[in-house]
């Protein structure tokens, strides 16, 4: 799926198995298969269920953001995906080219999270929002939110927001 940051003048696309984009151009991304796996790093979230650990690949540049998760198989219990921003920003994803549900976790700038899209729906083109500012976005199996029960205000803790 494609991602456009809305704060850059011509929508710079940046992608995942779910991507942001203002006014998107699904047509034709060039983009016909997985990305090798990138780098790795240890994740936590706190929920009122316990401290629940993950090994998130990290996706913080415009070219691995653009592919993310696309055409990868479905997510085990403790991966991810994280997709990490300069700047806060309003996010955008779509699931194009993603062929299993992801939890989309949209993270503040302090490590918070801020809200959470379950259950995206495979191969759509309608717009997921992350309904404010973020910094960051962890792309889950589609139902892992739900089962550790992650939500509004429990706290992420990574090496991107120096609290991990």
């Amino acid at each position: 799926m494609k991602l456009t940051v809305l704060s850059r003048p011509l929508l710079a696309a940046v992608l995942s198995c779910a991507a942001l984009a203002a006014a998107p151009s699904h047509a034709d991304d060039g983009i016909s298969h997985a990305q090798p796996m990138l780098p790795t790093q240890p994740l936590e979230i706190d929920t009122h269920k316990g401290a629940f650990k993950f090994r998130v690949e990290i996706a913080d540049t415009d070219a691995t953001q653009q592919v993310g998760l696309m055409y990868r198989p479905t997510l085990a219990n403790d991966a991810g995906m994280l997709f990490e921003f300069s700047t806060p920003q309003e996010a955008h994803f779509w699931m194009e080219h993603c062929a299993h549900p992801l939890d989309m976790v949209f993270i503040d700038q302090a490590g918070h999270i801020h809200s959470i899209a379950r259950n995206t729906k495979p191969f759509s083109l309608d717009p997921v929002d992350s309904n404010g500012d973020i910094t960051s976005v962890l792309e889950l199996r589609g139902g892992r939110a739900a089962e550790i029960g992650a939500g509004p205000g429990d706290v992420v803790k990574t090496a991107f927001y120096r609290n991990g």
